[in-house]
């Protein structure tokens, strides 16, 4: 049954004679498809696209929304038309609540003067400099699954964000919060399930100032990462031979035109992206790209083969990840299945149309990696895992708009280069030293937060690999 659609939705189509979009049916109620989504986000969307096509229509209260799936309408949306669309959206608008007015919530003038700051920190010379400090992190991380006794497994999920926080700290900030990795991590866990709460749970969110233990917890959570960011950038500004890294570039930074520095408060906002966008998302595609492992041993077998052959036994470097071509394709087919970033929500400015259909100015527009990346024309046997999709760890110019794990056009992750050689190392250290065994052969089920996350945690037994010893 067709469910009652907001007035912008037909004033959109009546001044662009556009067509209005296929849209799955609904109660005749106020929230209209948010309860189907609330059931099961990847399910839904999923669902959607495969029963109603590449743009589909939806009603969350007062407000529409499309899910646009083809390549070429995600392209238009995050490229070729990128200025009409915004992120002034609920999903970002709870995220600022944490990470404030940083480089991943920023918009207008505003970010382009952050990002052009920021760049030079992920240059190509630059990012490589970082191989040493992540292939270190990972044998320290390695050392400590082997050291006796070993009795119980690992879990891998956790142990990604404790190694991909580290690097963080150390590359990015050059401090070492291996001793407030475990607290960091914890604030962060319920900030981001507490930004997924407020988007699915108005209710709840107005009440979000209520002393009730819960919100006492989030409001310590918020204190404790701010706490931690604070010392950090007065530590900073205390040295006189400041390291040459991103914090140090945000912190000499001036303005063209006024010659101001930014204020701690900027700083914070940037340092606190960078320990989510610098850790968070790493750390999920490594998950996911070791539990595929532990399914499929024989595409394993290729990449441990290629490591030999290409390393003869010594630690990855940045100039080896170019040439561990298999690695870097297994890598990245899991993110094409488990894409961290799973969800790309915009606001539009203006009207539009996109392959025929209106999209009301105001609505929200979902683009997802998750949905995209299981389009069957361009990715036969969607639901299959197969490095092969992407031989010689590149992307094909077919599929340059298919596959965007990272983003796309100009709002692409300024930290692009810096993961993939991140998760390219630490995969192939991994593989290089031990052999990592699923302890049930059922893969955890995808939980869909502002990241994609397992769902609980990825234990898995550890044993040394036999009978070659690496040396570093």
């Amino acid at each position: 049954m067709e469910t009652p659609y907001p007035l912008n939705t037909f004033l959109a189509l009546w001044r662009s004679r556009a067509s209005l979009a296929p849209s799955p049916d609904a109660p005749r109620t106020f929230g209209g498809h948010m309860a189907a989504m609330r059931s099961g986000q990847l399910a839904f969307f999923t669902k959607a696209h495969r029963e109603h096509g590449d743009v589909v229509r939806f009603r969350f209260g007062w407000a529409t929304a499309h899910l646009v799936a083809h390549p070429d309408a995600v392209r238009h949306v995050l490229v070729d038309n990128a200025k009409n669309y915004d992120k002034q959206t609920p999903g970002f608008d709870k995220l600022r609540r944490i990470l404030g007015n940083g480089l991943l919530t920023s918009e207008g003038a505003f970010w382009l003067q952050q990002r052009r700051i920021a760049q030079p920190g992920f240059s190509r010379e630059r990012v490589a400099r970082f191989s040493k400090v992540m292939v270190e992190a990972t044998d320290e991380l390695v050392d400590s699954w082997l050291a006796p006794p070993r009795k119980e497994p690992v879990d891998v999920a956790a142990a990604m964000m404790f190694v991909t926080l580290r690097i963080a700290g150390l590359t990015l900030l050059s401090t070492d919060f291996t001793r407030e990795a475990r607290a960091v991590g914890e604030a962060l866990n319920l900030l981001l399930l507490q930004v997924q709460r407020a988007v699915f749970s108005p209710v709840q969110d107005m009440l979000r100032h209520l002393p009730t233990p819960h919100n006492r917890r989030v409001t310590e959570a918020m204190a404790e990462l701010r706490s931690i960011v604070r010392t950090t950038i007065e530590t900073r500004r205390k040295q006189q031979n400041r390291p040459d890294d991103l914090l140090t570039m945000l912190l000499e930074a001036r303005d063209e035109e006024t010659g101001q520095g930014m204020s701690d408060q900027q700083l914070g906002d940037e340092v606190l992206t960078i320990f989510l966008a610098g850790h968070e998302t790493t750390a999920n595609a490594l998950a996911w790209t070791l539990l595929l492992s532990s399914q499929h041993p024989g595409e394993v077998a290729k990449v441990t083969a290629e490591i030999e052959s290409v390393l003869g036994g010594e630690a990855p470097t940045a100039a080896s990840v170019q040439k561990l071509t298999r690695a870097r394709a297994f890598v990245m087919e899991a993110m094409r299945l488990y894409p961290p970033a799973w969800m790309i929500t915009r606001h539009a400015v203006n009207d539009d149309s996109i392959a025929g259909y209106a999209i009301p100015r105001g609505s929200l527009v979902f683009t997802s990696p998750y949905v995209t990346h299981r389009h069957p024309d361009y990715f036969p046997n969607p639901e299959g895992f197969n490095p092969e999709r992407f031989a010689e760890g590149t992307l094909s110019k077919e599929l340059r708009s298919a596959y965007f794990p990272f983003g796309m056009g100009p709002r692409l992750c300024i930290g692009q280069s810096f993961a993939m050689m991140e998760a390219v190392l630490i995969f192939a250290r991994i593989l290089q030293r031990v052999t990592l065994s699923r302890i049930s052969g059922e893969l955890p089920r995808a939980q869909p937060s502002v990241t994609l996350r397992p769902a609980g945690p990825v234990l898995m037994d550890v044993s040394p690999v036999q009978p070659r010893r690496v040396t570093g």
